[in-house]
């Protein structure tokens, strides 16, 4: 018993002993953080309209968004294109969209699903109607078209659509009995059904004009700007009213600041675009007034 005792004293003293080397080193402890990857990313789809296929739109659009989600901490931004121009309405009309860069036409409309115009692209002289015919045509007015094609991307564009059957309107060619319209779906295809012959005329508006001819010269060697329209403020960008202030203030200073660096010029190049600006609902005013007279002169839209 005593032999028992004896070791559980030396046990003790040594657990003190312990114990008391360890005092010192309380003030050197360092918490250990978890991997930051594990704490919540809030996700921003923006959804863009279609300027190109859904393949060039991620190639021009997504250095964008990279650079949204490595400035803006807590939060991921990823690019949405849409296969045409309907299927883009609904999504954006469902407010599937935190951030969107509709056309004019649709930032009007989308005023009514819960969205508001925070910010535009610039370069307004560029949002205007272009309509293409192949140089070897012979057309040199606009009612030489009648009884021809004319493709446009979709009913809802714009500047692509909607300016150039304004034109057509005011130069004497009724574009519901005069020609045949074929919407088409995308710019691109729009301006290739030309250049194919599968249409007389064909409309777009200038930045995928520009774009698609660098990639493909031999199409200015077969095509020609033949008419343009008047411009109209160009496409809107709108947020969602749920979004956080702070998160669209954090968007906007990175947005109106691009054309201010380097890196941001490059993102904007692809764009075919100088700079983003600042825009608000009434910014749109003129569009509105447009849609009043196109809704009356030319076919119904709803607006």
């Amino acid at each position: 018993m005593k032999y028992f005792r004896n070791h559980l004293i030396i046990l003790f003293g040594i657990i003190l002993i312990m114990n008391s080397c360890n005092i010192g080193k309380v003030k050197n402890y360092e918490p250990q953080y978890g991997d930051k990857s594990l704490y919540p990313i809030t996700l921003y789809k923006i959804g863009v309209h279609p300027l190109h296929n859904p393949q060039r739109l991620h190639e021009v659009f997504g250095p964008l968004a990279e650079l949204l989600t490595i400035e803006i901490e807590g939060a991921s931004f990823e690019i949405e294109a849409s296969r045409n121009y309907a299927a883009f309405d609904e999504k954006l009309y469902a407010g599937k969209f935190e951030f969107a860069l509709p056309n004019p036409y649709q930032t009007i409309l989308s005023l009514k699903h819960g969205y508001t115009v925070f910010g535009k692209m610039g370069d307004d002289k560029n949002f205007r109607g272009i309509i293409l015919v192949r140089k070897d045509s012979n057309i040199e007015n606009v009612t030489d078209l009648k009884g021809g094609i004319v493709s446009y991307p979709a009913p809802t564009a714009l500047a692509a659509t909607m300016m150039p059957q304004f034109y057509f309107t005011e130069n004497g060619l009724n574009i519901n009995n005069d020609i045949e319209n074929n919407y088409v779906g995308s710019q691109e295809s729009s301006i290739m059904n030309v250049y194919l012959g599968n249409s007389i005329a064909g409309a777009t508006w200038p930045p995928p004009w520009i774009a698609l001819s660098k990639e493909r010269p031999e199409l200015i060697e077969e095509l020609e700007v033949k008419w343009q329209t008047e411009p109209l403020p160009n496409n809107g960008f709108v947020v969602r009213k749920d979004v956080y202030i702070d998160v669209i203030h954090k968007v906007s200073n990175i947005l109106f600041s691009l054309h201010k660096t380097e890196e941001g010029k490059k993102i904007l190049d692809r764009m075919e675009l100088s700079r983003f600006e600042s825009a608000t609902d009434a910014t749109y005013d003129p569009v509105n007034n447009f849609l009043e007279k196109f809704n009356t002169e030319v076919r119904p839209i709803e607006y």
